[in-house]
């Protein structure tokens, strides 16, 4: 095969990796010998021209001190591909060397499979969200995806077990490539799609990559961690059911189906009083917030079920005529491992969005008033519906102030509660975009899409946006993918406009039937527990 029978533009192609490989032998040992265009892929396998050289560095917990081609000699190569593909990074000094070097047609076998394997690697970062588990509904199916595919990479079945030299990518020196596969899929493909390769800032993106890959995108809770999860998930519901049983059919915008919200809000307030935060301020919508004003705010109970019997929202000697229980505000002190955090609810009228700017607006001056020069002290979480997030020209207009001088806040919080669905449209007949949280990218924020069924994953997400958020000072979102229980509002039937939804919905098993049943098979709890604790609520 000649060079004129590829074409050098389809590198996916698996005919052109030979062509490839020889191109990046020679730009490693002469940059200026290549094509300009060749120039610029190569130095951006990374998407930034520090990105290949952290490659060649390894990740930080596995460092290594070789080079991938050795500046234009393939040899040394051949010597690692020979010399213990398994030892231990920390007895790498002593491994013996190989007596024999490999063969030239090894050592090109080896040179593509490398090559082959950081591009599939670099695939994933990009593209692997496309192939997650998101929809807790099973409605939709991701689609193939050439990118994501070995075979686009010149890879066989027969490929699959080969020991392929990785150079500490992924923490390893070697793996194979079934194990690789395994690894991108749990990172960037399992219950969270995250999408970061699009930010500017190669610190902000070397940071992410590092965080996730590290643990593969997931924490390990303790069992008093998952049982206190496993409690949130039960006031959670049990609030929603009780108000479905005792006021059925009045409207509440009940959070029924997005119920691992609260257990992210109490994962940012924790996690981020670690951090330093001393106050937070929040802005929502009407979905959800009885449930928030409730479990996270801690507005008793009584209070809210008077509303409901027609009570009065406000004091006797405030004048007015009050507004509806789910756009009302309220505030709150919460101490979390003997830190105090305190939490200003923002009231919200009808109009979708509007309370954004308020709570932007509220939090400079807060910051102000306790001299936050650092924005480390105070920040804002707010909560948008997917339809909103995406329609309502306020998102763009304040995500677009969010990076200016004179109205920076150091970095919002937004938590999508992504229903799947505006009202009764379907979300490709309300937007144009892959995804709700594509107005984010305006200002490269990072986007974790999470499956709101896996509440561990949820919980895992709004660690690290916090820890995000109080690192570089800049919006971060997640993209939390459930779907409502009822309709619009519990007056709606919502089987005349989407009627193949709701039918999966009625036979869905609640967030918290899934937890409970996963702490069983994982044994930290039994079946009797898991029921008493469910049942203790009411």
């Amino acid at each position: 095969m000649t060079e004129i029978d590829l074409d050098p533009t389809q590198f996916l192609y698996s005919g052109n990796t030979v062509y490839v490989a020889e191109l990046y032998e020679r730009y490693m040992d002469d940059p200026g010998s290549v094509d300009l265009r060749w120039q610029e892929f190569f130095k951006g396998l990374e998407d930034d021209a520090r990105g290949f050289t952290r490659e060649q560095d390894g990740a930080s917990w596995a460092p290594r001190t070789e080079t991938i081609l050795g500046h234009g000699d393939v040899v040394p190569l051949a010597d690692h591909l020979t010399a213990g593909h398994n030892r231990r990074s920390d007895d790498r000094a002593t491994a013996p060397q190989p007596t024999e070097r490999m063969s030239t047609a090894k050592v090109r076998e080896a040179t593509l499979d490398s090559l082959r394997a950081l591009m599939l690697i670099r695939a994933y970062r990009v593209r692997g969200h496309l192939h997650a588990n998101l929809d807790p509904l099973g409605l939709t199916e991701p689609p193939p995806h050439s990118e994501l595919d070995p075979a686009s990479y010149g890879f066989t079945e027969k490929d699959w077990d080969r020991e392929i030299f990785i150079n500490y990518v992924l923490g390893l020196e070697t793996a194979t490539l079934r194990t690789i596969m395994q690894i991108l899929k749990e990172t960037y493909s399992g219950s969270i799609g995250i999408e970061f390769m699009h930010i500017q800032g190669p610190e902000e993106k070397s940071w992410l990559q590092e965080r996730i890959e590290r643990i593969r995108n997931q924490t390990s809770f303790t069992n008093e961690g998952k049982r206190a999860i496993l409690n949130r998930l039960i006031e959670t519901e049990g609030f929603e059911r009780y108000l479905d049983k005792k006021f059925t059919g009045t409207k509440r915008f009940g959070l029924d189906g997005g119920e691992s919200l609260v257990p992210a809000m109490e994962q940012i307030f924790k996690r981020g009083s670690q951090l330093g935060i001393e106050e937070i301020v929040l802005g929502m919508a009407h979905r959800g917030r009885l449930n928030v004003l409730a479990n996270v705010m801690g507005k008793p109970f009584q209070a809210i079920l008077n509303e409901f019997q027609g009570g009065a929202s406000k004091p006797e000697d405030v004048g007015g005529s009050g507004d509806v229980k789910y756009h009302l505000g309220a505030s709150a002190d919460r101490v979390f491992d003997g830190k105090s955090v305190h939490l200003s609810l923002t009231a919200n009228p009808s109009h979708l969005e509007c309370v954004n700017t308020v709570c932007l607006g509220k939090t400079a001056a807060k910051q102000r008033q306790k001299n936050d020069s650092d924005m480390e002290k105070v920040m804002t979480i707010l909560l948008h519906g997917d339809a909103a997030f995406m329609g309502q020209g306020i998102i763009q207009e304040t995500l677009d102030l969010s990076n200016l001088i004179g109205y920076q806040t150091g970095g919002t919080i937004h938590i999508i509660i992504n229903n799947q669905i505006g009202f009764t449209t379907n979300p490709k007949q309300h937007r144009a975009t892959p995804y709700c949280s594509d107005a984010a990218k305006i200002v490269s924020a990072p986007i974790f899409h999470v499956n709101a069924d896996d509440v561990e994953a949820v919980v895992h997400c709004a660690r690290i946006a916090t820890e995000y958020r109080q690192r570089f000072k800049k919006d971060v979102v997640i993209d939390m993918i459930c779907y409502r229980r009822h309709g619009h509002n519990e007056g709606d039937e919502p089987m005349f406009t989407q009627p193949r939804m709701y039918k999966t919905i009625q036979v869905h098993p609640t967030t918290l039937n899934i937890y409970a049943q996963k702490l069983i098979r994982e044994g930290v709890m039994d079946e009797k527990e898991a029921e008493e604790q469910m049942q203790s609520f009411i």
